[in-house]
């Protein structure tokens, strides 16, 4: 027995598709149904157009009502599409009755995003995500929507207890989910040695997140010299990229890219890639890349600040970084808040205005947390000195002859008044020399 796969429609640039935009309750607005044009086109979809369907409530049966899927129906015909996508999430029951009588597959928002995830996840670790969130939705498929599944097992070497086949395949799909989160388990305890590692070198960590196709990955790019795959589709980045930058006021800095945020996010996802997402709880700082030129960035920002909540980084914090200015004829600048601190920055990652600014904002805000200094250790400190080593707070030492030893450090403010708190000559040297 082959275990299930994830239902795939097979998508290419030859997909001709038919797109439906449910609309209950209210009219939908043309940015939102020009993301879900986007979200098809990226999944390697011809549109051939949008069908839109307002009605006031669900209809059980197929969502939009029967008047409205043969007016589908008619738009496949013409059209000679092979797939019809909706905007929004259907029932395995919806999904197989619209099938059925529309005779071509059908696709929901989720599965659409589910197959974008499949395509372009490249990391190993991804791939494993993207597989287990199809299996997870696909589980909710099996409830239903499979009945030519529901036969008995039998014949010769058969008979038995039996079982049919719908039960033979939910167990292996169980045990299939089961061996994939043991699999990201252990590939989340490596990444949390990694965590440990970055915290014990003391180079801090600035994450950038956002809506996706907000330019996240060309800002990250031109502030790291990274090579990160640029496209102007959604979804471009799936698998997180760290890299060095340097900034004048914070030293060394570890700047990491992750995969853009969406409405309406399917929760298998969020679900599945919670240990990509969860390398920005330990961020010093979230950078928050935001579509300056976008008019719904203002709804936009509120998804991003949902999923930080969801992933339990609503409190660290942030920066917000208004990129695209070229698009909408606005110049470069930073913004503070009543207390003097950088809040905003203005910036085009496509043509490099703002980012000087950029980096500075980034090396002030992370420079407040750290402590940077060439300093004189008497000799008789040595256990001051070893604390310091342990920390990886010696950045390089020469020892005078009189065994003081002249050190270059980078700690955080934090660990510095840690050793402050162990008292004695260390503590009060610390007190004197780094946070007087």
């Amino acid at each position: 027995m082959t275990q299930p796969k994830p239902k795939s429609a097979a998508l290419s640039e030859t997909t001709r598709a038919v797109l439906v935009q449910p609309e209950l309750g209210g009219p939908t607005a043309a940015r939102e149904i020009e993301e879900f044009e986007s979200l098809a086109h990226a999944a390697g979809c011809v549109s051939l157009g949008v069908i839109r369907a307002p009605r006031a409530h669900a209809d059980a049966r197929t969502l939009v009502g029967s008047g409205k899927v043969e007016e589908i129906a008619q738009a496949v015909r013409d059209g000679e599409a092979s797939i019809v996508l909706f905007n929004h999430r259907l029932s395995p029951v919806q999904e197989r009755n619209l099938s059925r009588e529309l005779c071509v597959p059908v696709l929901d928002r989720t599965t659409l995003i589910l197959d974008i995830f499949a395509q372009r996840a490249r990391s190993h670790e991804g791939k494993l995500q993207v597989e287990l969130a199809q299996l997870q939705h696909l589980s909710t498929r099996l409830v239903r929507g499979w009945t030519h599944l529901e036969r008995q097992r039998g014949g010769i070497g058969m008979r038995g207890p039996g079982e049919t086949q719908l039960e033979t395949d939910r167990r292996l799909l169980a045990g299939r989910i089961r061996q994939l989160n043991s699999r990201l388990d252990r590939l989340e305890r490596h990444r949390a040695r990694g965590r440990k590692a970055r915290e014990r070198g003391t180079l801090p960590l600035v994450a950038l997140v956002g809506y996706t196709n907000a330019g996240k990955s060309t800002l990250f790019n031109r502030i790291t010299d990274a090579d990160v795959v640029v496209r102007d589709q959604l979804f471009a980045t799936l698998d997180p990229t760290v890299r060095k930058i340097r900034t004048e006021r914070g030293g060394e800095v570890l700047a990491s890219d992750t995969v853009g945020f969406i409405q309406d996010l399917p929760h298998e996802l969020v679900a599945a890639f919670k240990a990509t997402l969860e390398e920005t709880l330990s961020a010093s700082l979230v950078v928050q890349v935001v579509d300056a030129s976008d008019p719904e960035r203002g709804a936009h920002s509120a998804t991003v600040e949902q999923v930080l909540s969801d992933i339990g980084a609503a409190e660290l914090p942030r920066l917000t970084v208004y990129n695209k200015i070229d698009l909408v004829e606005g110049s470069a600048g930073i913004e503070r808040d009543e207390h003097g601190q950088v809040i905003r920055v203005w910036v085009s990652a496509r043509t490099g205005e703002g980012l000087g600014l950029l980096l500075d904002a980034i090396g002030e805000r992370i420079g407040q947390g750290r402590i940077q200094a060439e300093v004189q250790l008497p000799a008789g400190l040595q256990k001051l000195r070893s604390q310091l080593y342990k920390l990886g707070a010696i950045q390089s030492e020469s020892v005078e002859d009189d065994g003081s030893s002249l050190l270059r450090l980078d700690l955080t403010l934090r660990d510095a008044r840690e050793l402050e708190r162990m008292g004695g000559a260390g503590g009060t040297w610390i007190h004197q020399h780094l946070l007087k």
